[in-house]
């Protein structure tokens, strides 16, 4: 099981990735790639190198099509992230290879899919092909980690979804003025790890009153930091675990 806040399962059908904007600089994908590399783990080896004191994308990415049958064994109902250790829109992901995925998730209505992104534009590329179609039970996302990558959230807006989600995380700056018009569902989250980098409040607060003024649900992750368990993910003293289906507010 996954411990990820919103979610209770990863698949890995594709692994490997490369640095696409600021918000990729510390990303764990990176870090745990070179530990399973480390473990012998054949598909994760070749795909991070050392650079200074940190592992970091070599750009080389492997299409697992042993991974793919995963979710089919799964009989109870689980919501699944795609790809927590890459990137299915990457422009190394053949077409093929994602219709595959898609495929598997169309044959398993029972699963909720969660798929992110920090490529919109090819997502939305591909998604709008007529052998596409929208599954009601796949959600589409993107990561927006400043002010600087709000061009996202208008691809992402502009992709057939059944469900249209946003990861501000790690969040490293102000994304005030943003359009959350037709966006589902926000997830916030600061920054982990050794080289973590801060997260203001009132960036927090912003995205919180950007989601009341269009009905998106809100999900307060993490505050983040070198102990984000310390740290802790309460906001105004309470636990914001909303989801898009269903809005729950934990005292």
């Amino acid at each position: 099981m996954s411990k990820i806040e919103w979610t209770d399962v990863t698949w890995n059908p594709v692994a490997g990735c490369t640095v696409a904007t600021a918000g990729c600089t510390n990303c764990y994908a990176m870090r745990m790639a070179a530990r399973l590399e480390a473990m012998g783990t054949a598909k994760y080896q070749g795909l991070t190198r050392k650079s200074g004191e940190r592992y970091v994308w070599t750009g080389t990415v492997v299409q697992d099509e042993k991974a793919l049958a995963a979710p089919l064994a799964w009989r109870k109902p689980r919501t699944v992230f795609v790809n927590s250790m890459s990137d299915l829109f990457h422009p190394s992901v053949e077409l093929e290879f994602i219709a595959k995925v898609w495929e598997v998730m169309k044959a398993t209505p029972h699963h909720t899919y969660q798929i992110l992104t920090k490529r919109p534009e090819r997502m939305r590329e591909v998604l709008s092909r007529s052998d596409f179609h929208v599954l009601p039970n796949v959600w589409i996302g993107t990561s927006v980690e400043d002010s600087a990558v709000l061009d996202r959230i208008d691809e992402l807006r502009r992709t057939p979804a059944a469900v249209r989600f946003v990861s501000f995380e790690p969040l490293i700056g102000s994304i005030a003025g943003a359009d959350l018009q037709n966006i589902d569902w926000a997830i916030i989250g600061g920054e982990s790890g050794p080289r973590s980098r801060i997260m203001l409040p009132e960036w927090v607060s912003e995205i919180e009153e950007l989601c009341r003024g269009v009905g998106a649900a809100f999900f307060f992750k993490q505050w983040g930091g070198r102990n984000k368990k310390a740290a802790g993910r309460t906001l105004n003293g309470r636990i914001y675990d909303e989801m898009p289906t269903s809005q729950r507010i934990s005292l």
